[in-house]
């Protein structure tokens, strides 16, 4: 759908090369967006590699999360940038200092702004030992997406818990996968070789932040049970987070940090696994579990918000009831390859259905919406 080009500015507090769902989202928007004729201009911090200019603002890290980096810009400097790019539409990704001057400088200005959900910040306090937080940063969430146009979330069970909680002017905005990167076909016996993986030898994979949100507890002590069973088993947890050096330091043999991997290192160590093992609780989509679908591996995840409008318990994979053990299921799919392969076929073409075409297409109509015809 285009019925006229915009300018769209666009603020968030993450955006590639940093690797993280919604990174890859925004990123992927913006080149789409720009190829459909748009003009996009990006609000966000400066990287560490980067020089000064128009659009980047200063990065601060977050008190009890210093990996992620919020963005501090006065709304008047805000404003400055809206009005010398013409903007016709604002989209604030995250709600951080920075979205917030946005917000404000917009509002002034007299500008339409869309705004997107992505993460459950609220639920994070709890996990970092400040609940006492959870319900103001709730109604600071509520505040700030209410103040707008329209709120973009990811799924459908986001959508449900924050129209339960107040939240007005809801539309889901779902994610897709590049089929081709993310295939099995990239399957390379050199990556399962330096692991000391045989043919046969099971290759487990996690993918996302090392992190507390993501949950992993319960599948490091399902993976070292189940080690007895098969000792010459493997899992690979790719990413980063604050809990790498904690894992490195406890983890037995065969546990490995890969570190973060983008693009074909990425897909290759998708292809080259198993079994896909997703802990987390707190995703509002998960693209990670739509990546290693369209690389035709099994999952075993938590039946949660998010992951359970992507994976089919039977049929895609394994769900699990919230906060049950890992160690019977884990068990039982490791020892039955038929299952693991049917699950992984059918994720794959669940997967082929999910393109970013149509996510690109809700959001511009979204935009467009916002905007006067002309």
């Amino acid at each position: 759908m285009t019925t006229g080009k915009l300018r769209i500015a666009l603020i968030t507090e993450t955006y590639p090369p940093e690797v993280n769902g919604v990174a890859l989202t925004l990123g992927k928007a913006v080149e789409e967006l720009q190829a459909r004729g748009h003009r996009v201009q990006l609000i966000r911090p400066r990287q560490a590699d980067e020089l000064p200019q128009e659009g980047l603002v200063t990065a601060l890290p977050l008190f009890f999360y210093p990996q992620v980096k919020l963005g501090w810009a006065c709304p008047t400097a805000i404003g400055r940038c809206l009005q010398a790019w013409g903007s016709e539409v604002v989209h604030i990704a995250t709600e951080g200092p920075l979205g917030y001057a946005a917000l404000l400088a917009a509002k002034k200005l007299n500008l339409p702004v869309v705004t997107s959900f992505h993460t459950n910040f609220d639920q994070y306090f709890s996990l970092y030992g400040i609940p006492s937080l959870r319900y103001l940063v709730l109604l600071y969430l509520r505040h700030f997406h209410n103040a707008t146009r329209q709120t973009l979330v990811p799924s459908q069970g986001t959508l449900e818990r924050l129209h339960q909680q107040g939240f007005l002017r809801l539309q889901q905005w779902g994610r897709g996968v590049d089929t081709q990167r993310f295939h099995p076909q990239w399957r390379d016996a050199q990556i399962r070789q330096q692991l000391g993986l045989g043919a046969n030898d099971l290759l487990l994979l996690y993918v996302g932040r090392l992190a507390r949100e993501k949950n992993l507890p319960p599948l490091l002590a399902a993976f070292r049970k189940l080690s007895k069973d098969y000792p010459k088993a493997m899992l690979v947890l790719v990413g980063d987070g604050p809990l790498r050096g904690e894992i490195n330091q406890s983890a037995q043999e065969r546990i490995h940090c890969a570190g973060l991997q983008r693009g074909m290192d990425l897909a290759r160590w998708y292809a080259s696994a198993d079994l896909f093992c997703f802990p987390s609780c707190s995703e509002t989509f998960g693209n990670v579990v739509l990546e290693a679908q369209a690389s035709a591996l099994p999952i075993i995840a938590y039946d949660c918000p998010g992951v359970s409008e992507q994976v089919q318990d039977g049929v895609h994979g394994r769900l699990l009831p919230r906060g049950s053990d890992w160690d019977r299921p884990l068990h039982a799919l490791c020892a039955n390859p038929a299952d693991r392969q049917r699950f992984g076929t059918a994720g794959r073409l669940r997967a082929e259905s999910q393109s970013w075409t149509r996510s690109f297409d809700i959001l511009e109509a979204v935009y467009q919406r916002q905007t006067p015809p002309r």
